[in-house]
């Protein structure tokens, strides 16, 4: 079993990678890091000798003085560079670096340095090491005004707001899942590659992304049907959308019941792609669930007796408690990477409409159990 450590772990990159190397606990083992590890040599030793590989992501994007980016983000690979002298370490060394690289910036300039002080360690100390050049991530819990224009724009236009375009750039792109995938094969490969140029998966003006996100709040978050997603590309900036937006306040949505001498009639989901309906009752006192998705989009409607549909964001200990009753037929979406349940809390059946974007298929779930 190799042990992981990741600088930068709670960043937005290393979030995602923590969480998706707890998906194979026979595989992976997760050594801890914290911020205040850079500041205290005996703390950082005691991380670098733990670890048979190090994911360095820790750095700085952003600051009012530029100087103070160069001369953070080169200090870093410097004391973590002292650290693995001083503790002799062979670990494989694998650091995320940007494809500002060739710009005349001073972030692209500390990026480029640092990958090639942590090329020259490893060459004399007979280690392996992965630079790896990463074009433009984005993804769910992203920083606005930070991490990318994506995140950016999700928050604003969830939360009323109106983007500006300063530059229509053509953005190439990475999905953080896809980049997090990319790292896990260079941690399998344990190759020595000084740089490695990470492929971009999708290619985006940023005023097309600013119709698609525009297009997610019309649709979806001001009327709640699924927008058409005609590719991985649409469906992992959708999902990033959802993420921005206030979910503990947005659910449950009321459905619009319309009735009549016969009954009532409510539509429960609108379409712009397929997927599968299910339907279930549950007795009371019995939960279901207690899982995630990484890439599903799943919609829970309550249409008959009392629920409570609880979610939790994987990392992190804020449980959103809903509570729905079939008088008043509403629903909650469940977000990706939020383990979720449902609990009749009831006295008769539970009555469940369950839709999700795609087929069941027991070789690839995407279904992992946690509780909430």
């Amino acid at each position: 079993m190799l042990k992981i450590g990741i600088t930068g772990q709670q960043g937005f990159v290393g979030t995602h990678l923590y969480n998706t190397l707890g998906l194979h606990p026979e595989e992976f083992e997760r050594i801890d890091f914290q911020r205040s590890f850079f500041e205290n040599e005996t703390l950082l030793d005691a991380f670098v000798s733990q670890c048979d590989v190090i994911v360095h992501l820790a750095a700085m994007n952003r600051h009012n003085d530029p100087a103070v980016i160069y001369e953070t983000n080169v200090t870093l690979v410097t004391n973590l560079i002292a650290s693995l002298e001083r503790t002799a370490s062979k670990a494989h060394i694998i650091m995320s670096s940007s494809s500002q690289e060739e710009k005349d910036n001073l972030y692209g300039k500390s990026k480029k340095e640092g990958r090639e002080l942590l090329a020259q360690w490893a060459n004399q100390a007979n280690a392996t090491f992965t630079g790896m050049v990463i074009p433009n991530v984005f993804g769910p819990f992203g920083h606005p005004y930070y991490n990318s224009v994506v995140a950016t724009f999700s928050h604003q236009i969830a939360n009323g707001e109106t983007p500006q375009i300063q530059v229509d750039g053509d953005l190439k792109l990475i999905y953080v899942g896809e980049l997090v995938a990319e790292i896990l094969g260079k941690i399998r490969a344990r190759q020595n590659e000084p740089i490695y140029l990470v492929p971009h998966t999708s290619e985006a003006k940023v005023s097309e992304l600013l119709v698609l996100l525009q297009d997610y709040k019309a649709s979806y978050q001001d009327k709640g049907a699924i927008p058409a997603i005609k590719n991985t590309f649409e469906l992992n900036l959708f999902n990033t959308f959802r993420c921005y937006m206030d979910i503990a306040n947005h659910f449950p949505v009321k459905f619009v019941e319309h009735t009549d001498p016969r009954g009532s009639f409510v539509e429960v989901i609108r379409l712009g792609v397929g997927g599968q309906v299910s339907f279930s009752t549950t007795v009371p006192g019995i939960t279901r669930g207690n899982h995630y998705h990484t890439r599903k989009i799943e919609r829970f409607a309550v249409i008959k007796g009392k629920a409570l549909i609880q979610l939790r964001r994987i990392g992190t200990d804020e449980v959103l408690d809903f509570y729905l009753d079939g008088n008043e037929p509403s629903y909650v979406d469940m977000p990706i990477w939020y383990t979720h349940n449902i609990k009749n809390i009831g006295d008769e059946v539970l009555y469940t409409n369950f839709w999700i974007n795609e087929f069941y298929d027991p070789n690839d779930p995407d279904t992992y159990f946690e509780n909430v």
